[in-house]
């Protein structure tokens, strides 16, 4: 009977492959198992990979915590392996209780957890998800995250919270919805606070189950699981790309091929930020129950280019570490598009920036001002990684501050519409410190002459305090001044050097 079981299966998968109507993704690589570093003799599932490719959560379902699920991590070393999975322990593991990680923040310290986490006694009740923050030695108690109207009337649930932490995906079984578990968004309207969930669509979700979001850093581009979509198994793995910003508007669904789905269980599928990697599980020829694997992605796999910024943050004055919260912005609009924090244990930051857009990013600590960085990814074409440092200037008399996102036209003294949120951030400092009074001071490169250079920096400095003066600040707070090419912070004879030089910054003269 078991052989005719068999048989039946083969058939039915076959039968599939050469009858398909469906859109295929083809992989030219195989299936990698993780491994017993990974894998044991129970059930791991539900894999998720840290945005730098570099920490695999799992989870784990042994037989000595009462048939439950605890959460379990792995790390990348330096030769390709991985190193032996540990529990990650209380908080977040509670004997007896079921809980998993659901997606990672591209700083690695923060994690969003299915269900929510009594304070009064540390136990896990189902109805939310919730959110862990790592500090030193560990993971905080979660908070739960509060949606409007949440409501599943489904035994399971999932959920996803997208690389910029503006965009909460779930799998929940509603009223008003297509059939089993459909997928839905919340956006972020405050901190630990999201919207009334809206349903992606018919396109996305069917009459059976969809479940198992993964949304790439792109933010466009979504991996799930659907029984409800014609594919070689029961339940399999598609991707599908939002077409706009209303998230009902999504490209036809395309099967991640038979290297991923098969007639057994194949499930959970989850991307590093680079695209290379993919992460999923599955009891197809698994050491145990089931177990976690990884092949290499195709290009036609892949979600749209990305580059992970990461560094330090220094006091500029005194150039030491700072523990700092960090922002990235649209420009020229101002659009807060994310947020992360630096390590507790190395004060090192990561953000993920998706391809097309002009981005500004700085760090934010009490009693600083920040010194902005940008980043014009409108013509990126493939996956990087930038090392940028960050740096935090000490508000008190005398300090100099570079103002680095302001953009004026080429050899003139227009300003640009990308320099206003770096303005505005410079009215919110003199509003909040009605004592201070700065000196706006233009400088220019070497190339042209004395004269022209003196003349488009003084003016520079003037076009900042106008926009200033116009924009409510006093004109006996300010004074402009130019100086042309006399002091350069770096060498006039490389472009990177000139457009150092090229700059506007504003000391503090009176507290």
């Amino acid at each position: 009977m078991k052989k005719i079981n068999y048989l039946l299966i083969f058939l039915f998968w076959s039968t599939n492959i050469f009858s398909q109507d469906f859109s295929v993704i083809q992989f030219d690589a195989e299936p990698e198992n993780l491994g017993t570093q990974v894998n044991s003799e129970f059930s791991e599932t539900s894999p998720k990979i840290s945005p730098d490719g570099k920490t695999l959560f799992i989870t784990r379902y042994p037989e000595n915590n009462n048939g439950k699920n605890n959460i379990w991590y792995s790390n990348l070393k330096a030769d390709g392996s991985w190193t032996y999975a540990k529990n990650i322990g209380t908080p977040l593991n509670v004997q007896g209780s079921s809980t998993s990680v659901q997606s990672i923040s591209p700083d690695g310290n923060t994690i969003l957890l299915s269900n929510l986490y009594r304070y009064f006694d540390g136990s896990i009740t189902g109805g939310g998800c919730s959110v862990s923050w790592r500090q030193r030695g560990g993971w905080a108690f979660p908070k739960a995250q509060v949606i409007e109207k949440f409501e599943n009337q489904n035994q399971y649930v999932n959920y996803y919270l997208s690389n910029s932490g503006r965009f909460l995906l779930m799998a929940i079984e509603k009223k008003k919805g297509f059939g089993e578990k459909d997928l839905w968004v919340s956006f972020k309207e405050k901190e630990n606070e999201w919207s009334k969930p809206l349903n992606l669509g018919n396109v996305v979700n069917t009459k059976g189950g969809e479940f198992g979001p993964f949304l790439a850093a792109d933010d466009k581009t979504l991996y799930y699981v659907s029984d409800g979509l014609k594919g070689y198994g029961d339940a399999d793995v598609w991707m599908t790309k939002r077409l706009d910003d209303t998230w009902t508007n999504w490209s036809t669904p395309v099967n991640m091929g038979n290297k991923i789905n098969t007639p057994e269980f194949d499930a959970y599928f989850s991307i590093d930020a680079a695209g290379e990697y993919a992460y999923f599980s599955s009891s197809n020829n698994s050491l145990g129950k089931s177990d976690i694997f990884r092949i290499k992605m195709p290009t036609a796999a892949k979600p749209e280019p990305v580059v992970l910024v990461y560094g330090k943050v220094f006091d500029k004055k005194t150039g030491e570490p700072i523990k700092a919260n960090i922002n990235y912005e649209l420009l020229p609009s101002g659009e807060e598009m994310g947020t992360a924090v630096t390590s507790p244990e190395d004060n090192v930051y990561k953000i993920v920036l998706p391809f097309g857009k002009n981005y500004g990013f700085m760090a934010n600590a009490d009693k600083y001002y920040s010194i902005t960085e940008n980043l014009d990814l409108s013509n990126l074409k493939e996956y990087q990684e930038i090392e940028r440092n960050l740096y935090l200037a000490p508000i008190e008399k005398e300090q100099t501050i570079r103002l680095n996102n302001i953009f004026f036209e080429l050899g003139k003294a227009t300003l640009k519409e990308e320099s206003y949120p770096e303005l505005k951030r410079l009215i919110k400092l003199l509003n909040d410190n009605l004592g201070i009074s700065i000196e706006l001071s233009g400088h220019t490169d070497n190339i042209g002459s004395d004269d022209d250079n003196l003349t488009l920096s003084q003016n520079r400095a003037d076009a900042v305090v106008s926009y200033l003066t116009e924009n409510g600040i006093k004109s006996n707070r300010l004074t402009a001044k130019g100086y042309g090419e006399t002091m350069p912070v770096a060498t006039n004879d490389t472009e990177e050097g000139r457009q150092l030089n090229r700059r506007v910054s504003f000391t503090v003269k009176n507290m």
